[in-house]
């Protein structure tokens, strides 16, 4: 009697410690899915920043073009615009 009592003693302590482990498993899981995409993002990122360096390179050295300076750079709203607002863009210095 004392030995089935220790066997089942054990099967419960196994059992629990299966559970255990399990939770611990799908927690490592969950944060490799998260590590996973955001290996994926940062992949992605890095490609879109090398093909930004690549076209502004083949700009430079095919094209001979330059990044303006501050000075030459204008800025124009989204916002609707009126006739008067246009007709002094119209006047504006092209470059």
């Amino acid at each position: 009697m004392l030995m089935f009592v220790a066997c089942a003693l054990g099967v419960v302590t196994a059992q629990h410690e299966t559970r255990k482990l399990n939770m611990a498993l799908e927690n490592e899981m969950e944060i490799t899915r998260k590590l996973e995409v955001e290996w994926g993002k940062l992949q992605l990122e890095q490609s879109t920043l090398i093909a930004r360096r690549q076209i502004e390179n083949s700009a430079r050295e095919q094209l001979n073009m330059e990044v303006p300076s501050a000075d030459h750079i204008q800025i124009i709203s989204a916002r609707k615009m009126d006739e008067a607002q246009w007709a002094v863009l119209d006047h504006v210095e092209k470059f």
